[in-house]
C-alpha cells in the first residue's frame, strides 16, 4: 500500500509540471510550447528598449544591452550578439520600414567604435554616453574591444542586402584593430594570442585568465574569436574589392587554426583549453644556469586543464574536427558532473576547485552559473555538426529557463543557479538573454537568424 502511495504522489508531482530533480518546470513538449510563447511576446514588446540615440561622445545611434546596469552605454560583444537577435525580431514581426530603421542603430555601433580608431589600432571595450573614453597610456599592453567588431560588420553587411559601403572610410581602422592584435597580443612562437591583463575580457573571472600573470593567458576564447574575426576581415575586404587584402587575412587564418589544433586541443581529455605562456625564455645562459643549454626548452606553451565553456567555442567556429567534437559532446556535453546541468550548461564545470555559483558583480560570476550567451554559442556547435538531439536538449532547458523567469519576475536576470534556475543578479538583463528567441526558431523549423 505504501509503496502504491509513493508512486502515485510520484506521478502526480511529474503531472504538475515540475522536474523531479528541482523546481524547474519539466522539459515536456507542453512547457516548450508555453514558454516559447511568453518569451517570444515579452521579447518583441521589449526590443526597443535596447535603441539609443546618439549624445556626447557617442556620435551616432546604438544599442545597449538593455537593464538598468548598463543603460546609455555601449559594449563591445554585448552589442553584436544583441543585434543577432534584433534582426530576429525583425525576421519575425517587423516590417519593411522597421528592418530600415534598425539599421542605423546596427551600424552605429561599429561607427562609434571605430570613431576613436588610430594607426595604433587601439579601440575602446565600452563607451558610456557622458563620460569621456580615457585611452591608455601604452595603448599596445592593455585589453581593447573583443575580436568580435568585424564579426558585427559583417553580420550587418549580410543581413542589409550586401550594403558595405557605409564601412569603406573607417574600413582602415578596422584593419588597424585587428593588426593591433596580430603585432601586440600575440605569442610568435605559438601564434596564438593572449591577453593583456585579466581586466575587462568579458568572461571576468575566468580561472585561466583571472588572477594570472600579465600576458601569460592565451585565452581559447579569445583564439577562437579572432579566427571568426579573421574569417570576417576576409568576408568584408571581398565585398570591398579588395582581395589582396582578403588573402593576408585569409592566409592569418588558416595559420591560427592550424595553432589552435597544435597547442589548444588535448588528446587525453579530449578538449580544447587555454594555454599559459608564463615560462621562462629557453635559454637561460644569461642566467647562469649552463646546466640547462644541453636540453633547451622546445615547447611554447603549457595547456590549463580547466573545465571552461570556452572549450566548446572551436565548435562554433568550425575548428575542431568531426572526431574531436564527438568526443567533446559524448565526454563533456552529455556529463552531468561536470556541464551538463537541469538548467543548461554551465560556465565552469562543477569539478573544478574553483566551481562557485554565488552572486559577483564586478567581477560577474563565470565560475559556474548559467549565461545564455554560453547556451547559444555551445547550441550552435552542436547544430553546426549535426547533433541535434542534443542542440534540441539545450535549446529547450534555455527556453524554460528564460521562459519561467519572464512568468514569474516580468524580466530576465543576467545568469542563474545550474541546479535549479533560480535568477542570481541584475534584473532586466536584456542582452544577449534574447539569442533565447533565435534556439526557439529554430527549434519549431522556423527561419531564424544566426551570427556571422
Amino acid at each position: 500500500m505504501k509503496k502504491i502511495l509513493f508512486f502515485t504522489a510520484l506521478s502526480a508531482f511529474f503531472c504538475s509540471g515540475l522536474s523531479a530533480e528541482n523546481n524547474l518546470p519539466a522539459r515536456t513538449p507542453d512547457n516548450v510550447k508555453k514558454y516559447i510563447n511568453i518569451c517570444r511576446e515579452s521579447i518583441h514588446r521589449d526590443m526597443t528598449g535596447m535603441f539609443r540615440e546618439a549624445g556626447d561622445n557617442l556620435p551616432y545611434p546604438f544599442m545597449a544591452p538593455g537593464s538598468q546596469q548598463y543603460k546609455d552605454a555601449l559594449w563591445d560583444w554585448d552589442s553584436w550578439l544583441s543585434n543577432v537577435v534584433v534582426r530576429q525580431i525583425l525576421l519575425e514581426k517587423g516590417s519593411e520600414q522597421a528592418s530600415r530603421d534598425a539599421i542605423k542603430y546596427e551600424q552605429g555601433c561599429i561607427l562609434n567604435f571605430l570613431s576613436f580608431g588610430s594607426q595604433d589600432g587601439w579601440l575602446p571595450i565600452s563607451i558610456y554616453k557622458g563620460r569621456p573614453v580615457v585611452k591608455p597610456k601604452d595603448p599596445t599592453t592593455t585589453n581593447m574591444h573583443k575580436p568580435c567588431l568585424a564579426q558585427h560588420a559583417a553580420f550587418i553587411v549580410k543581413n542589409t542586402n550586401g550594403d558595405v559601403e557605409w564601412l569603406r572610410d573607417k574600413f582602415y581602422h578596422m584593419q588597424t584593430f585587428v593588426n593591433s592584435y596580430w603585432n601586440f597580443h600575440r605569442n610568435r612562437e605559438a601564434n596564438l594570442y593572449f591577453w593583456q591583463s585579466d581586466n575587462s575580457i568579458g568572461v571576468d573571472n575566468d580561472p585561466s585568465t583571472f588572477y594570472r600573470p600579465k600576458r601569460s593567458s592565451g585565452s581559447i576564447l579569445l583564439n577562437t574569436f579572432m579566427y571568426k574575426e579573421l574569417q570576417a576581415m576576409v568576408y568584408l575586404a571581398e565585398k570591398l574589392n579588395q582581395g589582396e587584402i582578403a588573402d593576408i587575412y585569409r592566409q592569418r587564418a588558416e595559420e591560427l587554426k592550424n595553432s589552435i589544433q597544435k597547442y589548444c586541443w588535448d588528446e587525453w581529455t579530449g578538449f580544447f583549453y587555454s594555454v599559459d605562456f608564463n615560462l621562462l625564455p629557453p635559454d637561460r645562459g644569461a642566467e647562469g644556469i649552463s646546466s640547462h643549454r644541453g636540453g633547451p626548452r622546445t615547447y611554447p606553451c603549457l595547456i590549463q586543464r580547466f573545465g571552461v565553456w570556452s572549450g566548446f567555442l572551436p565548435m562554433w567556429a568550425g575548428i575542431a574536427t568531426k572526431e574531436q567534437a564527438e568526443r567533446m559532446v559524448n565526454e563533456h556535453f552529455k556529463n552531468e558532473k561536470t556541464f551538463n546541468s537541469p538548467a543548461g550548461i554551465r560556465s565552469l564545470s562543477k569539478l573544478e576547485q574553483m566551481y562557485n555559483p554565488m552572486a559577483s558583480g564586478n567581477p560577474s560570476s563565470w565560475l559556474g552559473p548559467i549565461w545564455l550567451n554560453v547556451q547559444y554559442f555551445v547550441w550552435r556547435g552542436l547544430v553546426n555538426y549535426g547533433y541535434t538531439e542534443e542542440a534540441r536538449e539545450i535549446a529547450e532547458k534555455a527556453i524554460i529557463l528564460c521562459g519561467w523567469d519572464f512568468e514569474r519576475f516580468g524580466a530576465l536576470h543576467e545568469y542563474y543557479l545550474p541546479s535549479n534556475g533560480e535568477p542570481v543578479l541584475n534584473k532586466g538583463f536584456q542582452n544577449w538573454n534574447f539569442l533565447v528567441l533565435n534556439m526557439a526558431a529554430w527549434l519549431e523549423g522556423k527561419p531564424y537568424v544566426v551570427d556571422f
